[in-house]
């Protein structure tokens, strides 16, 4: 494409990275595409003169008049006014032209957006919704951004700009918008035609139009898109260029593993660029676009990408805590990374209960995560996924945050841990696991006595642990047993599990655990009770409280 043949000139809008927008412009300029260039005031003189070195004369490069465009200022559009007006007087050739900013980046050829256009002469490609269908606006301002005026910055300003807005509401203050305009609203980044371009620089009401949107809020997402409504042959209410926001009515930035995401984009160009994403601009600015097959474009899925992306940055990704963001309370999914199962008693009652399950359930088996002394990893490990130490110490500092970093460093591998009356106790874990949707807590009442039993001695200080376990005990049923709990609880005693053990434990693995598993393992073999009956008539011979007694029908 020649000089005198191009059809598409480029308005670039700059304020930061100027390498990276003089990267850009080289790629419009090597295509044959004029380009004017707008360099904010706010740019030191020296960096300005440093852009224009770097980019030498080039008989399709010119830069417009500086303006200091503040966010949100009248002056972003007089900006692209002064460089449309000097494109279009300069390049009687040019038949569209872009608007983009210093951070936008091309993601197809050049060729391939002038033929798209070459192809729809008359067409202006701009995002205008009517006012009042834009349900997208942020900041809670919409039909009020044309009907109030906006005389203080409303980022250095808040304060009087916010004052001043429910001022005008109170004593009812409106603007009279002139006729014959209907606000629209829409993205700042363009593509218009000579045509449609040219009827809104010249109009004769031009004056008056400027005088009215000088007042407005945010005059670059309506000026234009109020005008072209107005004076365009065909409008195509879309941007050329892909932009997303966030919740606040941010741009996202866009980064080097944002790559392949971008290739699937339908639009031509995509903004805002991260300067020091060199993958994309190195891969978009050179000919590997071209050269590399096409991926299809899914517009939809670059949607779902950012939707969730917004999701995760609101709720968090589930059983994800860090110091950035720390999720809610009552978040819905946000408690742990992935399900786990609690067993209390159940290795005081069988022989090699931790090894049958690892067995069956094709897992590894943590002995009692909150044991006094230490935790209990599988193994005997003393450091676990994600550098969590088997100290109880660090452990007992936050135990809630232990356990949810350790599901979170082993999602994927199911999670399974004693735990029970003798432990360290929390109450806030208690609870956490018990209105947490991944737990399965299985417990056998009681069972934590049987250690006790094996040592064969019953004295006052035996009474008085068994007391002290038995409250605890109480206290974490409570919880289970409470309308608020979430978690899977299977609650069994002692008795009852011995009634018929093989069922009860068939009942635990059977979600998980394969049938060639089990038959190859079978079940695990109950510890010898021998003697325990006796032991449990000498607790009640010395005033063991009734409540623990129910346990024990033997």
């Amino acid at each position: 494409m020649t000089a005198s043949s191009a059809t598409l000139g480029v308005v670039m809008l700059c304020h930061t990275a100027l390498e990276r927008a003089a990267q850009v412009a080289r790629f419009w300029l090597d295509a044959s595409c004029p380009v004017v260039m707008h360099v904010d005031r706010a740019v030191s003189a020296s960096a300005f003169q440093k852009l224009k070195d770097d980019l030498g004369a080039h008989p399709l490069l010119r830069f417009s008049a500086r303006h200091r465009c503040d966010w949100g200022s009248w002056q972003i559009v007089a900006a692209t006014q002064d460089a449309s007006e000097l494109l279009l007087t300069e390049f009687a050739d040019v038949n569209h032209v872009l608007l983009t900013s210093g951070a936008c980046l091309p993601l197809r050829p050049a060729a391939e957006m002038v033929a798209y256009l070459q192809k729809s002469p008359n067409t202006d490609f701009i995002e205008s919704v009517s006012v009042e269908h834009a349900t997208w606006i942020m900041g809670g301002l919409s039909e009020e951004r044309f009907t109030l005026y906006y005389p203080f910055n409303w980022r250095r300003q808040r304060a009087l700009f916010d004052w001043f807005v429910e001022f005008q509401r109170k004593w009812k203050i409106r603007r009279h918008i002139p006729r014959p305009l209907r606000p629209h609203m829409g993205s700042q980044w363009w593509c218009l035609s000579r045509a449609t371009l040219s009827a809104i620089l010249n109009d004769p009401k031009r004056p008056r139009f400027e005088r009215y949107f000088r007042r407005n809020w945010i005059p670059d997402e309506s000026y234009f898109q109020t005008l072209a409504r107005l004076h365009a042959t065909e409008v195509k209410s879309r941007s050329l260029t892909l932009v997303k926001f966030d919740r606040n009515g941010r741009p996202n930035l866009f980064y080097d593993d944002h790559l392949q995401l971008l290739r699937r984009s339908d639009c031509f160009m995509a903004r805002k660029i991260w300067p020091d994403a060199s993958r994309l601009y190195d891969f978009f600015l050179s000919d590997l676009p071209a050269k590399t097959p096409p991926l299809p474009a899914e517009p939809a899925k670059i949607d779902r990408y950012f939707e969730l992306a917004e999701k995760q940055r609101l709720e968090g990704r589930a059983g994800l805590y860090m110091q950035s963001r720390m999720p809610k309370v009552d978040s819905s999914g946000s408690k742990t990374a992935g399900p786990y199962a609690v067993f209390s008693g159940f290795d005081h009652m069988f022989e090699n209960f931790e090894h049958w399950l690892g067995q069956v359930l094709g897992t590894r088996v943590h002995g009692h995560l909150f044991a006094p002394e230490a935790v209990q990893f599988h193994g005997g490990a003393k450091v676990w996924h994600g550098a969590i130490s088997n100290s109880a110490a660090i452990r007992d500092y936050n135990p809630r945050m232990f356990l949810t970093n350790l599901l979170w460093a082993t999602r994927g591998e199911r999670q399974c841990f004693a735990y029970g009356p003798e432990d360290s106790m929390d109450h806030e874990v208690n609870w956490f696991m018990a209105t947490d949707l991944n737990a399965e807590i299985n417990v056998i009442r009681g069972a934590w006595i049987l250690p006790l039993w094996r040592r064969g001695v019953v004295d006052d200080a035996v009474i008085a642990r068994i007391a002290e376990l038995q409250k605890r005990e109480e206290d974490w049923v409570a919880i289970l047993q409470s309308r608020w709990t979430l978690a899977n609880v299977r609650l069994w005693s002692v008795a009852e599990m011995l009634e018929d053990a093989d069922s009860r434990l068939a009942l635990i693995v059977k979600d998980y655990a394969s049938a060639p598993a089990l038959h190859a393992h079978g079940m695990p073999r109950l510890a010898d009770m021998n003697g325990f009956d006796i032991f449990v008539a000498q607790l009640r011979d010395n005033g063991l409280p009734t409540p623990l007694l129910k346990d024990f029908q033997l």
